[in-house]
């Protein structure tokens, strides 16, 4: 994500002690935003607004603009040089970054870079922050953010969209559940390593199933709140399949009723995949793929975030 000007009095909030938890080695409390990278976004706007969210901001240099439902907050980064870094030329939007909450960002960056993690680079400029960021799959970035509290990083550097109500309500109780990573063939053991050494993510047991898209291998995230713990999906390619690259490839989303979710967004316009292989039940559901690389999967989820 781009990084945000910030002003001088508000430089940084006051340094907490570190997070030591041996189970929480980053002091990880879930997911602040998600990233999208587009040459188009109002395309892209127009298929997140069918998913219930709203454009609430704008990024007061850059061609990035901040929509949200509910506590979940969706990142739409159109600026040239960071789209076309992103999607490599293509004209389907990627999942470019995700920003993870952690309780101090310095102390949860300093760690993961000593247990291996691969630094992004930074050049901000006079008045810049630059928020800390390690590589992620496929040319993707994981930030760390510690201001999503009484000030967040939304405060400074984004202006309000006029007339808009900047904290619209979610569809249906819909949260952050998780994200789906598609990963090379044989790469299962890599991946799972990297997630558990550099942020204490674990594999579950292969029969603790959620959704309707058994694929792969599914690992929880820690949280020091458990509201706002997280899932991640990582699955390999098939065996004849021609498509091996990895990515960040959706996003899942909880609701405590996917029936009801499903009917909510129907009314809005997008359309679910209904066939023998995926169809909506009460364990999930999943959209149709939008511009040729956006699709969200619904899981049922009684957590209130």
């Amino acid at each position: 994500m781009s990084d945000f000007l910030l002003q001088p009095e508000h430089a940084r909030e006051p340094l907490q002690d570190s997070f030591s938890d041996e189970d929480n080695p980053v002091g990880l409390d879930g997911i602040e935003f998600v990233e999208y990278a587009t040459s188009k976004p109002q395309a892209l706007g127009q298929v997140l607004e069918m998913m219930g969210f709203r454009p609430v901001a704008r990024h007061r240099s850059r061609e990035v603009l901040l929509y949200r439902q509910g506590g979940i907050n969706i990142v739409v980064n159109a600026h040239p040089r960071d789209a076309q870094g992103a999607t490599h030329g293509d004209a389907a939007p990627a999942i470019s970054a995700v920003a993870l909450r952690v309780r101090d960002a310095r102390a949860a960056y300093r760690y993961v870079l000593e247990h291996g993690g691969w630094e992004v680079p930074t050049h901000p400029e006079a008045m810049e922050l630059n928020i800390p960021a390690i590589h992620g799959v496929g040319g993707s970035r994981i930030y760390f953010v510690d201001r999503y509290r009484e000030f967040s990083i939304y405060d400074v550097d984004f202006i309000p969209i006029p007339g808009v109500d900047r904290n619209p309500p979610a569809v249906a109780g819909m949260h952050f559940f998780g994200i789906v990573q598609y990963i090379g063939a044989d790469r299962i053991y890599d991946w799972l390593e990297f997630y558990r050494e550099l942020f204490g993510i674990q594999a579950i047991p292969d029969e603790q199933r959620f959704g309707i898209m058994p694929a792969g291998k599914l690992l929880r995230a820690p949280a020091l709140q458990p509201a706002n713990r997280f899932m991640l999906q990582v699955i390999e390619p098939e065996a004849d399949s021609l498509d091996t690259s990895e990515r960040l490839q959706r996003i899942g989303l909880g609701v405590p009723d996917v029936l009801a979710a499903v009917r909510e967004l129907r009314a809005l316009g997008m359309e679910f995949v209904e066939n023998a292989a995926a169809h909506t039940e009460r364990r999930g559901a999943i959209t149709r793929t939008y511009l040729g690389s956006v699709v969200f999967e619904l899981v049922h989820s009684e957590q209130q975030p």
